[in-house]
């Protein structure tokens, strides 16, 4: 009984050294063993469990899981903050869903009280989780690879044999081999004690950490963005201020003078397209030569905008985003002058710039009997009218082939001085009157380049000039995280990829000298978990070190035919194991467990 006593003591032992050799090989915190009584928790306790819930690696995955899943409405559902526009009119159609969109926030989702709260969770999950993470594993760089176990043959991985090399000699060519293949490793004992693979865990808290960026870089360009939009016609500038977009939106916490300072002038835009085959009339060529300034007193320079390819200007990035014609037109009165001469943007309507819009003049203007009077002009233009027989007036190909511009006259008070903000392509005409052919119909004209229309009553006149100019679509945007974002993004996925792909693991490598003199090598491996790297990598480290210090001959039996005692594993060659049933390989998650 008592000898049995001591072997199973000395098991345990064994079983408890080794578990001490196989942990930390992960700074994933330890969750301790659950005992059959628990006292109450309390509200100390039940504070400790909750955060101990929130900062675990599966919360985290489940709140990063609810915020994907709660971005979702956010890109079917219009929002407020990007387009109004839609939002009212999904407001106008569904009477009973858009009460109930109102109470769950989802116009504004980015905003809203659940979408904030996931959002927060997430991050504070984060946080938890990577603090103690990392002083942990700063704590495992600053130390050493544990010493090695009692009995290396119980490990999943395990070697040995007997060579004449001295066992001195024997850890010092193990210890210069292991540092020579990148190991961490020093002598402890009569055994080397190596350990690699490190960037697994900072491959995990790198991921952490990039999503914890990513997070803020995102909370940071939402506060402090900025989107709008501006048509320029070719020879006319613009500059970056607020009263010169067409639209504008931003973050809540933009202000006016996050605005980047700059200004640009549009010299020419070109465009080609192809001509023939199944894709006749798609665009080649896009691109806007512009000559441009930065800040009150920069130089000019000169650029060229193409599509995916914006003028970046600071935080700034000026962007082509769409492209029309801006018909040059001159209306005279009746006397002659010229009220009013421009170009005049129009707004295309299919691939093939198919356009429309409006002519308003607004001051300068009396009628015959001198009365002060505004006129609109409803425009219609196609830059490759396909003729009277073709019974429609839509464009046949994007380029100015043969163009050709309709007009319908109309006199009377524009309601431009009622405070009230009006587009610049729609005219109100609750107030106009029409201009009378002789047919007492609505007076409309096609009119070529060069060709004018008369109004009736000697009211004046409108001519298409031959000059047409195209106008370009911009889109500025300052997105202060973008660049944060991006390289969160990356890390992680580099992260991501470290710690699904290397391994920690660890060898010890024991030379000690037998009872017949002969020089005894135990080699062994541990990983973090079970995988076929392991014994690779041993079976190779065993093959250079057996090469150095190679193997002898086992002893001859005894004449009674019992072998020789031997304290060491009587392998003859590196890949040999033993067979001992106490030196049964235990599992690498359950010898870290011990």
């Amino acid at each position: 009984m008592s000898d049995t006593t001591t072997d199973n003591t000395t098991t345990t032992g064994d079983d408890q050294d080794l578990g001490a050799a196989g942990s930390q090989l992960s700074t994933a915190p330890v969750e301790d063993s659950p005992s059959p009584n628990l006292p109450s928790l309390g509200v100390i306790g039940w504070a400790r469990w909750f955060w101990r819930q929130l900062t675990s690696m599966r919360v985290a995955l489940l709140l990063l899981l609810l915020l994907s899943l709660a971005a979702i409405p956010g890109s079917l559902i219009p929002q407020t903050g990007i387009n109004e526009a839609q939002v009212a009119d999904f407001r106008e159609r569904h009477d009973v869903l858009a009460p109930v969109y109102d109470k769950l926030g989802l116009f504004n989702v980015y905003s809203s009280v659940w979408f904030s709260a996931i959002y927060i969770l997430l991050f504070v999950s984060l946080i938890g989780c990577i603090v103690p993470r990392t002083w942990q594993f700063v704590g495992q760089l600053r130390g050493r690879p544990p010493g090695a176990p009692r009995r290396l043959t119980r490990l999943p991985a395990h070697t040995a044999w007997r060579t004449s090399a001295a066992p001195e000699e024997v850890r010092e060519t193990a210890l210069a081999l292991l540092k020579k293949r990148r190991f961490r490793a020093h002598v402890v004992g009569d055994a080397v004690a190596a350990e690699k693979g490190y960037l697994r865990e900072f491959g995990n808290l790198a991921f952490h950490l990039a999503l914890i960026v990513m997070l803020i870089a995102f909370a940071w360009g939402q506060l402090f963005k900025s989107e709008g939009n501006k048509i320029v016609v070719e020879g006319d500038g613009f500059s970056n201020t607020l009263t010169q977009y067409d639209d504008f939106k931003s973050g809540n916490l933009f202000t006016n003078d996050d605005l980047e300072p700059f200004s640009f002038d549009v010299k020419e835009f070109t465009g080609t397209y192809e001509r023939t085959g199944p894709n006749k009339g798609t665009p080649r060529t896009y691109e806007t030569e512009v000559t441009y300034t930065e800040g009150a007193d920069g130089g000019e320079k000169s650029a060229v905008i193409k599509v995916n390819k914006p003028l970046e200007i600071g935080d700034a990035k000026v962007y082509l985003v769409s492209h029309g014609y801006a018909p040059v037109v001159t209306v005279r009165d009746g006397k002659g002058e010229i009220v009013y001469q421009d170009a005049v943007p129009l707004l295309p309507l299919d691939n093939n710039v198919t356009s429309n819009g409006v002519v308003k003049v607004l001051d300068g203007y009396r009628n015959p009997q001198g009365k002060k009077e505004q006129l609109g002009f409803q425009a219609f233009f196609v830059p490759t009218f396909g003729g009277s027989a073709s019974g429609t007036m839509l464009s046949q190909f994007p380029a100015l082939d043969y163009p050709v511009l309709a007009l319908n006259a109309y006199h009377g008070d524009l309601k431009a001085d009622s405070g009230i903000p009006q587009s610049v392509y729609q005219m109100d005409k609750t107030k106009m009157k029409e201009f009378k052919d002789a047919d007492g119909e609505l007076l409309k004209k096609l009119l070529t380049p060069g060709e004018t229309m008369e109004l009736p009553g000697g009211a004046g006149s409108i001519t298409f000039e031959k000059d047409i100019k195209e106008w370009a679509g911009f889109q500025v945007v300052q997105e202060p995280g973008g660049g944060w974002a991006l390289g969160g993004a990356l890390t992680a996925i580099g992260g991501l990829a470290a710690s699904l792909f290397v391994q920690r693991r660890r060898v010890w490598v024991r030379a000690v000298r037998g009872d017949d003199g002969v020089t005894v090598v135990e080699m062994a491996g541990l990983g973090r978990s079970e995988s076929a790297k392991v014994p690779e990598e041993l079976g190779d480290l065993a093959g250079t070190l057996y090469e150095r210090a190679p193997g002898v001959p086992d002893p001859e039996p005894e004449p009674d035919g019992t072998p020789p005692e031997d304290p060491g594993t009587p392998a003859a060659s590196p890949t040999s194991t033993s067979t001992d049933p106490d030196s049964q390989a235990v599992p690498a998650e359950g010898a870290e467990q011990q």
